[in-house]
C-alpha cells in the first residue's frame, strides 16, 4: 500500500560538503606528509626545550605519539632528524614571511617594517635551535657534515628571502648583497646578546641598522 503523505519519508542523502557529510578519506601521500610535520614539530620543541645533548629519538617518539621504530624508519639518525625540523621550521618561516611582506608599504619606511619583520624571526626559536645545532656541530663531526649542506642552504635562502622583501628596485642596486650581509649578521650578534639576557629587549637598534643600509644602497646609484 503506498505511503499517505503524512506518512515519515526517508531521510534526505547529505549534499557534499554539506554538515551531514563523511570527511574525505586522505589520501597516503596526505597522511605521510601528516605524520612527518607531527614529528619535526616534535623533534623542534625537544631541542628547544631540552638542546641537541638532551634530545633523543625515544623522546621525540614520545612527543609525536609514535613508536620509536616508526620514527627511525623516516629519520635512521638523531642528527638527520634535528636538521629536517630545523629545515622544515625554517622553510615555514620564509613561507611567513613572505605573506607579511605583501601588507608592506611599497615605499617610506618600508626597510624598516622589513627589518622589524627579520628581527622578530631571527630572534626567536629558529635561531636558538639552529644555534644549539652549530654549537653541538663543532666537536661533533657527524652532526657537523649533516649540517653543513642545510646551513648553506638556508644563508642563500635567508639573503633570497631579504632581497624579495627589500623589492627588485632596492635588492638590484650595487651593494645591495652587501647590505644584505651586514643585516643578518648584526642581527645574529644582537639575538646572541640576548642568549643569557632576554630581558634585553631593545638589543639592536633597528631605525640606525636601516639608516647604514639605505646609506649602502645609495652608493653607486646615479644622482636623481
Amino acid at each position: 500500500m503506498p505511503a499517505s503523505s503524512s506518512s515519515p519519508s526517508r531521510a534526505p542523502r547529505a549534499r557534499p560538503g554539506g554538515a551531514g557529510a563523511p570527511r574525505p578519506r586522505r589520501t597516503q601521500a596526505e597522511r605521510s606528509a601528516a605524520t612527518q610535520t607531527r614529528v619535526l614539530e616534535a623533534a623542534l620543541e625537544v631541542l628547544l626545550e631540552r638542546g641537541y645533548g638532551g634530545l633523543t629519538t625515544t623522546r621525540v617518539a614520545g612527543r609525536a605519539g609514535m613508536s620509536r621504530g616508526a620514527l627511525l624508519h623516516q629519520y635512521p639518525t638523531k642528527e638527520a632528524l634535528v636538521v629536517a625540523a630545523v629545515d622544515h621550521v625554517s622553510r615555514c618561516w620564509g613561507d611567513e614571511l613572505r605573506t607579511q611582506a605583501t601588507a608592506l608599504p611599497a615605499a617610506g619606511d618600508r626597510l624598516l617594517r622589513v627589518h622589524e619583520l627579520l628581527w622578530a624571526a631571527l630572534s626567536g626559536p629558529i635561531f636558538y635551535s639552529a644555534l644549539d645545532l652549530w654549537v653541538a656541530g663543532r666537536t661533533d663531526p657527524v652532526l657537523r657534515e649533516t649540517l653543513l649542506p642545510f646551513e648553506r642552504a638556508f644563508i642563500r635562502g635567508t639573503r633570497a628571502l631579504v632581497a624579495e622583501m627589500y623589492g627588485p628596485e632596492l635588492a638590484s642596486r650595487p651593494r645591495a648583497r652587501e647590505a644584505i650581509d651586514i643585516v643578518m649578521h648584526t642581527m645574529r650578534g644582537a639575538a646572541l646578546a640576548l642568549l643569557l639576557r632576554p630581558e634585553r629587549s631593545a638589543a639592536i637598534d633597528l631605525r640606525l641598522l636601516t639608516d647604514i643600509v639605505v646609506g649602502l644602497l645609495a652608493e653607486g646609484e646615479p644622482p636623481a
